[in-house]
């Protein structure tokens, strides 16, 4: 076996096996077929990374297609913002189709299936239906209209389609084994009542065709190689097969289902349903809300396609549903933005610092390495001036020996600039401390070559010249849920775990004058705070940065208490 073979996922696999048994190369087509229902998520862009990534490794066409059978939770705005995120990812589709564009082609078949025999119109409401089903170890029993003749189920569903029934009075279902073992054999329903217009087809159609009877029959239209899935559809494959064997032609490729695990994260949800239920009940501000795992939200929150593509190779495929940890996508983005990140100043929390000894109305300019992992990236100027903000948290008036940043009566050096030794505080009529007086050692600037700027002092800190900053509006985000599988327990809330402390907006922070024209998605590493991105929002008016992730994984010092 080759080292290339070896790094092959089990679908691949399967597909190398059926090339080996003689399918010809030219008839691979692979495809991705959400539905325009929502927003897609870091779990769809497993199987889009997995069906594009198979298009890409063996030249073959992979096709984009719209399950679009349910017009009332289908919008067109979900269609444009699927689209949106296929191609940011940066793949291409061969073909754009939706399920709608066979609704002739699947309503005819289904008029065969009903002269063969094969289907029949049932008026039964929907529970005498379910309750019919039987269970797994006992066997249903059929329904009343189960012999109906050809003529009767014909005109039935002719009815249907024009709209003489109400929704959920009647239905078409194939007519299979009402004793299967597989509960979905169990004379499956094929077409409902549903009188809803549809974003295509508008008020053309009053009846729409179910998942199970759309899906397989749309990969052979599309003569689809193989149909991958998740692994919820592994009950599903028998009935995709069994709809296929009404059709097929022969001469035809016959589609392959195959399935997969689903791709599930650590604290956060999965379910399309529950996505949106964060969003209508204000939770969250919308489905691309940067505390969201859709990939509109992550795009907003900064991550890349890369880090996004890189993530889904690393997790791998799997045949089993497990939960990949978040900090494994937090890694992968940490490690681009590391090697591409331009380094800035800003100061969050700001603590005025006056350095008394500084010559009054002197400014100058410092050299700074914009990033130390790219030789290429250059150097930039920061201004530097006597007043500058710091972070409040780097100093206190009095510290323990263990605090090494700026305390009374001891130093620290500011990034790329001096030595400053704190003399004196200031304090408000409530006792706040508002300015910090202190002294700088002019010849210790970082980089002059003197002996006072080899000097060595515990701590670096970082810094803003105040008459050069520029002020901004900082969104600390952090994990959305505060359990790592928010809905695993399903007699609990999975909303019962939403963390308070995801979202924290600073609206007093400053940063470099180097950001004045910074565009929405501009990524930068804010100098010992983190990695943040540019909001869409973000205007030079009113500069909006997104925390993306914190340079190290603060959750795993807290260990994994819920």
């Amino acid at each position: 076996m080759t080292e290339e073979t070896k790094s092959l996922n089990f679908i691949e696999h399967i597909v190398e096996g059926d090339l080996r048994q003689g399918l010809d190369p030219s008839k691979l087509r692979f495809r991705f077929p959400p539905e325009p229902n929502g927003y897609l998520h870091i779990g769809h862009a497993a199987s889009i990374c997995l069906n594009f990534g198979m298009g890409l490794r063996y030249d073959a066409p992979v096709n984009l297609r719209f399950d679009d059978t349910n017009p009332s939770k289908e919008e067109q705005e979900y269609v444009d913002a699927i689209k949106k995120d296929i191609e940011w990812l940066g793949f291409e589709w061969d073909k754009e189709l939706y399920a709608s564009d066979y609704f002739d082609q699947l309503y005819n078949w289904a008029i065969q299936l009903i002269k063969n025999g094969k289907a029949y119109v049932d008026d039964q409401t929907s529970e005498q239906i379910a309750q019919q089903k039987g269970t797994p170890t006992q066997a249903g029993t059929e329904s009343p209209y189960r012999n109906r003749s050809v003529q009767e189920n014909l005109d039935l569903f002719e009815k249907m389609k024009n709209g003489d029934f109400d929704e959920g009075s009647h239905v078409l279902r194939a007519k299979i084994d009402m004793a299967s073992t597989n509960m979905l054999m169990r004379d499956p329903v094929i077409y409902r009542v549903l009188k809803k217009p549809h974003h295509r087809t508008g008020e053309k159609w009053k009846i729409y065709p179910m998942y199970d009877w759309a899906h397989g029959e749309s990969d052979y239209i599309e003569q689809i190689s193989h149909s991958i899935c998740t692994l919820e559809f592994k009950h599903h494959r028998e009935l995709y097969d069994w709809f296929l064997d009404q059709v097929v032609d022969e001469e035809l490729v016959r589609p392959k289902q195959r399935e997969f695990a689903r791709r599930n994260l650590s604290y956060t949800v999965m379910s399309k349903r529950k996505l949106l239920q964060l969003v209508e009940e204000g939770h969250v501000t919308g489905w691309d809300d940067p505390r969201m795992p859709t990939i509109s939200g992550l795009r907003r929150r900064g991550y890349t396609p890369m880090s996004i593509r890189n993530f889904s190779e690393t997790a791998g495929i799997a045949k089993r549903d497990n939960i990949t940890d978040l900090a494994l996508l937090e890694f992968q983005i940490r490690n681009e933005l590391n090697k591409t990140a331009p380094r800035v100043m800003a100061v969050l929390d700001p603590l005025k610092i006056v350095i008394t000894n500084y010559p009054e109305g002197k400014e100058e300019l410092l050299l700074a390495e914009n990033n130390p992992e790219d030789q290429d990236a250059g150097f930039r100027d920061l201004p530097f001036s006597g007043e500058i903000f710091i972070e409040k948290d780097d100093f206190l008036e009095e510290a323990d020996k263990n605090f090494f940043r700026l305390k009374l009566g001891h130093e620290v050096r500011l990034k790329n600039g001096y030595i400053i030794k704190a003399n004196e505080v200031i304090k408000d009529e409530n006792g706040e401390i508002v300015e910090v007086h202190c002294t700088y050692d002019e010849d210790s600037r970082s980089g002059s070559g003197t002996e006072a700027s080899m000097r060595r002092v515990k701590a670096t800190i970082h810094w803003v010249s105040i008459k050069h900053a520029l002020p901004a509006e900082v969104r600390l985000y952090d994990r959305l849920f505060t359990h790592e599988a928010p809905d695993a327990n399903k007699e609990v809330d999975f909303k019962t775990y939403l963390n308070p402390d995801s979202l924290k907006v600073l609206e007093n922070a400053f940063v470099e004058p180097s950001l004045a024209n910074v565009m929405p998605g501009d990524k930068f590493q804010f100098q010992r705070l983190g990695y943040f991105n540019v909001d869409d929002e973000s205007t030079k008016e009113h500069l909006i940065f997104n925390r993306t992730v914190s340079l190290k994984d603060n959750w795993a010092k807290k260990g994994k208490k819920h």
